[in-house]
């Protein structure tokens, strides 16, 4: 058991703050590494910390706001040698915004293996479909794949691209990032089942809409309401056997954690592959939820496509594999694994979480793999920002712990 921790000195404290303000008050461009800034490794208070937040937040909003404005404007987001161009109605914009901000709607079209006109086609198909679906109000985006294969929503490029859409919807178009929802038809209701899990985080709620899960599972659908609609004729790919499959799935996962995998399954009887809008039920059914940001159950399960960090918990750099899963619960000052296949955890904390004033402890089979008073820090801050790029997900202070084989 490690027993860890260290208490902020007031002054140290407050000089880091100030160190930390002329830092970024350089240009963005010119800044020398924050990390290793001796200032960014002080402990900080809990004051201290939110004053720390907030002003990395500011500063990369602002940073965002003058970048990122061009391609937005252009709706095309290009991030290495992959392109994002997408589609934009608003809805019910014309009152005043509310106070956290628009709901989001990313939508993806259906296609997949085909011609490029082909999915052309499907992209502004599904343009045209956010007047259908109208949602009551918000920013209704379409994107379009970036390739013409088959899976074109769930190849390791989306998730990097639907991140950044995101943090650019939040800076440019006022988006309330609790209230981003997914969508997606047909080959975008294949994104969505693969993307949802994977993703969990990001999202209130999604909606799938005539796709096929592949390979993947339900287990990281948590903390994610998830809508799945299919038409009982739709019998391509098994999507109607498979979709009502996942139904009982979901419904043993909720029954088994009542505070988890809140769900809405309609099969459409007599339905072909499309359903002729009954799918937009969805779309109320979404706006009714909010993102459940710091979840008090976590259950993560990485996909073909990994990731270091969901929600509180981390893995170190490198080391996330495929199939690779996690479940764990806090509670007050303490963080419980209840299962987990990976060798190590880093579990993260703010002062959203627990008091980190007192001690708080991470445990694992009854025992106690840490124990103390992990130090809020400038540096994790400023890291969990550059990873996700939330501010309702930057964490003050981390522990790493070394899991025991069950």
């Amino acid at each position: 058991m490690a027993i860890a921790g260290r208490a902020a000195d007031s002054k140290d404290a407050s000089g880091a703050l100030d160190q930390l303000r002329g830092w970024l008050r350089q240009p963005a461009e010119s800044r020398p590494s924050l990390a290793a800034q001796s200032f960014a490794s002080k402990a900080l208070s809990k004051s201290q910390a939110e004053q720390a937040a907030d002003a990395l937040w500011d500063a990369q909003l602002t940073q965002l706001r003058t970048t990122r404005r061009t391609e937005w404007d252009a709706r095309e987001i290009v991030v290495a040698d992959r392109k994002l161009r997408f589609g934009l109605l608003r809805f019910g914009t014309n009152s005043p915004a509310p106070a956290s901000g628009w709901p989001l709607f990313i939508s993806m079209h259906g296609g997949g293996g085909a011609p490029p006109q082909v999915n052309d086609s499907q992209w502004q198909n599904q343009i045209r479909l956010g007047n259908a679906y109208a949602p009551k109000q918000g920013v209704y985006i379409a994107p379009r794949a970036p390739t013409d294969t088959w899976n074109l929503w769930h190849e390791a490029h989306i998730d990097t691209l639907f991140a950044r859409l995101v943090e650019d919807a939040v800076a440019l178009e006022g988006v309330d990032p609790d209230r981003v929802y997914l969508m997606g038809y047909s080959a975008g209701g294949d994104g969505v089942y693969q993307l949802t899990p994977r993703m969990a985080d990001w999202f209130a709620a999604a909606a799938m809409s005539a796709g096929h899960p592949n390979e993947t599972q339900p287990f990281g659908l948590r903390n994610v309401p998830f809508a799945l609609q299919v038409g009982g004729a739709d019998g391509a790919y098994n999507r109607n056997r498979i979709a009502s499959e996942w139904g009982v799935k979901l419904k043993a996962l909720h029954d088994a954690d009542p505070g988890g995998y809140e769900h809405l399954v309609k099969v459409h009887e007599g339905m072909p592959h499309w359903m002729g809008l009954k799918d937009k039920i969805a779309i109320p059914w979404m706006e009714s939820h909010r993102r459940n940001v710091l979840p008090d159950r976590i259950a993560w399960r990485q996909d073909d496509v990994v990731h270091d960090r969901f929600y509180w918990l981390a893995v170190p750099k490198g080391t996330a594999t495929g199939g690779a899963e996690v479940l764990a619960t806090r509670k007050d000052q303490q963080v419980e694994v209840l299962s987990a296949t990976v060798p190590t955890l880093v579990v993260r904390w703010n002062d959203a979480m627990a008091d980190l004033d007192r001690p708080v402890q991470v445990v694992r089979n009854g025992r106690t793999l840490y124990e103390g008073m992990p130090a809020r820090t400038i540096a994790l801050l400023a890291k969990t920002l550059e990873e996700r790029g939330d501010r309702k997900l930057m964490f003050a202070a981390e522990v790493q712990v070394d899991l025991p084989k069950p």
